[in-house]
Parts: C-alpha cells; structure tokens; sequence
C-alpha cells in the first residue's frame, strides 16, 4: 500500500530548541506541544534534497525528496526509486502524483497539519498526557550532527518514538518506531542530505503542472463527519480523535457513494478506519482481524450488520481493535 509509506516518517523538526535544557525527562504537561509546534513550523525555514530510505522488517523502499520553500509556501517533490515508478508533488494541500509507466495523473486535495512528512496530524491534541519526551544524547546520520530524542507512550495505547534531528535546523534525519519493549519495528532515515541547494520553487511548481501527454485523474471527496453518516464514536481509546473524514462523491460505476475514510489520530500517531456496505463475496473474515501488514503497521476488520469496517495504521493492534468497536451505527 503506497500510502503506508507516506506514514512512515513523521515530521519532528527544532530538537535543537532542546540544547539548553538541563534536565533530561521534560515534564508531560505542555513541554511536549510546545517543543512539537516548533518543531512543525520550522519547515518553512529549509530547503533541502535527500535520499530516503524506510526500513520495515524485511521490506525497504527508497526515495529521492526535494523540499523548498519561499517563506509562505512550501512545495516538495518524491520520487520512488523501488517499486513502481512515480513521481509525487505536494503543494500545500494539493497533491499530484505522475505514473510515468502508465501515463496516468492522479490530482487530489489532502488536507494536512504540515507538509510531506508530517507529525502534527491533529496540532489541539493534548500529546503531553500520552508522551513522555526525553533527551538522549547526540549522534551522527549521514555525515549529520544530530540531537537524539525519544518520545515515550505513557500508556499500551501507542508506539514510541527515537528520533534524530540535524542541530542547527532541526530537521529530522533519522525515526524509530519502537514497541512497548523499546524495539525498533521500523525505521526511516536520509542516507544522504544536501542543503541550500539551487532548486527553485518556480521549478517544482512547473514539473508539478506539466501534465502534457498524461490522463488525468481527480477523484471527488466530500469532506463530512462520522455522525453526519450515521455513525456514533465511543471514546474507546484515549487520545485518538477523528480529525478528518471523507466521503466518495466519484459516480464512476464502481465508485459506492456510501464509502468513507475517517482518520483517528492523538496528535502523533494516525489510523485510518474505512467503511463501506459489506459484500459477502469480498469481505472474507479468514485471519485479517490479525494480520500485521509491514513493520508497526497493522490491520483489523469489522463487521457491523451491513457494513465492513477496516482500520489500517501504525499503532498496536488492541488499538485499531479499540476503534472499530467505538464506531456504532445510529438506529
């Protein structure tokens, strides 16, 4: 699933915000926001082009990202260079993606907390009282002096994090995703950085609008709410809130207008629950409710009387279990 990749690294820039302070455990209570709203805002402060490489088990996926910014707008490019060719712009909250092998452009509007890649997925989480942050130390990612921290989950509800980010900018060059025992499931670095190089904004914005010779593809979504369909949310799980949900609008013959995405997120981690009407001739239970798909990321189904509910994220599995059995449908 390409979209997993995107989840992989989560944006934590301005460590370096955290040289002076002496003590090594920041207080849960309001620390842990503020050091990630600096962190957030920093992109806009850095250009830079990069190779990426995630690790998750025994699948590793590289790309090649060019960040720039103009000090409003911030506009970047990805390049996957394992798998399938593709090529994805991200402009603000649009979003387009060439496939060069079979000429096709998909053209999307994705509302976002910051750009590719992104930590704050909802910024009014209160993140303090699930996260513990800690200093490490310091460490050196491709050639990169770094400040090493860890964000510690306070409770069985969410992952932890170990993060390396380059000391003047604060740019993130290294993430762990560590599990309850402090293990690394996965892991994404650059393993190779550049700064200040001479790519202009002007030419991204260009390569992103050079559609000439592709089909072009935009799918419709109507941003909505869980109780707007017809769903009630339990707060099941501390901290993970819905902070965004979609509905299909495409009237292509395939397309089932009553299929939505929600997005339950606590500030740090994301999970995406989506709905749609079962269908007894594809929605086969079999072992997917404990199927563990790369790394941190995991899957669990649902069925709730006429619907199929399918929650996909890098949390634990009691977790997407916990969110699927919040959402109820109204009488």
């Amino acid at each position: 699933m390409k979209r997993i990749f995107f989840l992989l690294l989560l944006w934590l820039t301005g460590a370096g915000a955290l040289a002076d302070q002496p003590s090594a455990v920041l207080a849960p209570d309001g620390d842990v926001e503020q050091w990630l709203l600096r962190l957030h805002d920093a992109t806009r402060q850095r250009a830079y082009v990069g190779t990426f490489v995630v690790t998750a088990g025994s699948t590793m996926s590289t790309s090649r990202i060019w960040h720039v910014c103009n000090g409003r707008e911030q506009i970047e490019r990805v390049d996957a260079l394992t798998g399938v060719r593709r090529s994805t712009f991200r402009r603000d909250d649009s979003v387009v993606t060439f496939w060069p092998d079979s000429r096709t452009v998909v053209q999307e509007t994705r509302e976002s907390m910051g750009l590719f890649p992104t930590l704050l997925q909802h910024p009014a989480a209160d993140i303090g009282r699930f996260y513990q942050l800690q200093r490490l130390g310091h460490g050196r990612v491709a050639g990169i002096e770094s400040d090493v921290v860890q964000l510690a989950p306070l409770d069985s509800w969410r992952f932890g994090y170990r993060v390396w980010t380059e000391r003047q900018s604060g740019l993130v060059v290294k993430l762990q995703t560590l599990d309850a025992a402090a293990q690394v499931l996965e892991q994404a670095a650059f393993s190779e950085l550049q700064f200040n190089t001479p790519l202009t904004f002007h030419r991204l914005k260009v390569l992103m609008q050079s559609t000439q010779g592709y089909q072009v593809h935009s799918p419709k979504l109507l941003k909505t709410a869980p109780e707007q369909e017809g769903w009630t949310v339990n707060a099941a799980v501390p901290g993970f809130v819905p902070v965004r949900c979609y509905r299909s609008v495409d009237r292509s013959e395939a397309a089932d207008d009553r299929a939505l995405q929600c997005i339950f997120s606590d500030g740090l981690a994301s999970v995406s629950v989506f709905i749609e009407p079962f269908d007894a001739s594809r929605h086969v239970r079999g072992d997917a409710h404990e199927q563990l798909l790369m790394g941190a990321t995991h899957l669990r189904v649902r069925r709730a009387q006429d619907w199929w509910l399918t929650a996909v994220g890098e949390a634990p599995g009691t977790t997407l279990t916990g969110l699927l059995q919040a959402l109820e449908r109204k009488k």
